[in-house]
């Protein structure tokens, strides 16, 4: 008995110490520098985000992570941190931390629980003139300060800019991924921005953005923001092609039909910004 009972305590104990050592190794795998990594929120061309803790301060933060560390994917990466930090704007997302891992090169931002205004509108349909003009407010004054930064973000659209609750105020403008952001003055000394290629989404994207990709500076932001309130007021895009050809083409060459004319209430005010 004595023996069988040695034997069962023995059993048990390697056991447990193989869980417990799976477990740690569950942890240490889950974690970033300081922060411990909880779900994956999304993922895109430029890496993978996490809703992730600070592990001494608890506090709800957002991981982007970027796992092919090398080339100019990695140098890309490192430098919208790095233009992105310097905005600090109550409108535009804050960045806390950057650093690199084993995993990757990560950078740690605020952690946004709230809607695009892509899902807001497929969800909800068209939006009240007064609300569009206050989310407009709040991008325009994101935008010039980053354009007074002499930085073109380059990729405005419903789905780069969220709502979310802040100090009980709710609908607070927050505008998202300067992933493709320029620098207006010679940024091309880093050699990464990649500043001649089109960039961009074409439903969104400024005719000089086509043609002329380097001529771009912050009146292409102000064309993206144009669209992006047609699409606000009226649910619709302001120009709908079966290919990118297609669509390049009606920014180009064609004007858009007035929101007026796809729903009433649109006050004629608001009507000429949006098509100016």
């Amino acid at each position: 008995v004595s023996i069988w009972s040695a034997l069962g305590i023995a059993c048990t104990s390697t056991i447990s110490h193989v869980i417990y050592g799976l477990r740690l190794q569950v942890r240490q795998a889950m974690r970033l520098g300081q922060y411990l990594l909880e779900t994956k929120v999304g993922e895109g061309g430029m890496g993978v985000v996490y809703r992730a803790s600070h592990a001494m301060l608890r506090r709800p933060t957002a991981i982007k992570l970027l796992t092919n560390t090398t080339g100019r994917a990695a140098e890309r990466f490192e430098r919208e941190v790095q233009l992105t930090a310097r905005l600090t704007h109550p409108n535009t997302i804050a960045v806390y931390d950057y650093g690199r891992t084993p995993e990757g090169v990560f950078y740690a931002m605020e952690y946004l629980d709230g809607i695009t205004l892509d899902d807001l509108v497929k969800t909800y349909g068209p939006q009240p003139p007064e609300r569009v003009a206050h989310i407009l407010m709040q991008i325009c004054g994101a935008l010039e300060e980053a354009h007074s930064a002499g930085l073109v973000h380059r990729d405005i659209k419903p789905a780069n800019v969220m709502l979310t609750e802040r100090g009980g105020m709710k609908d607070v403008v927050k505008v998202l991924d300067f992933g493709l952001v320029k620098e207006s003055e010679a940024s091309s000394s880093l050699g990464t921005s990649s500043v001649n290629a089109v960039m961009g989404t074409p439903h969104f994207m400024a005719p000089e953005a086509i043609l002329d990709p380097p001529s771009v500076d912050g009146r292409t932001d102000l064309y993206a923001l144009g669209v992006t309130a047609y699409f606000l007021l009226t649910a619709e895009r302001v120009f709908e092609g079966s290919n990118l050809v297609e669509i390049c083409s009606m920014h180009l060459h064609q004007s858009p039909i007035a929101p007026s004319e796809k729903r009433e209430g649109v006050p004629e005010s608001l009507e000429k910004i949006v098509l100016a």
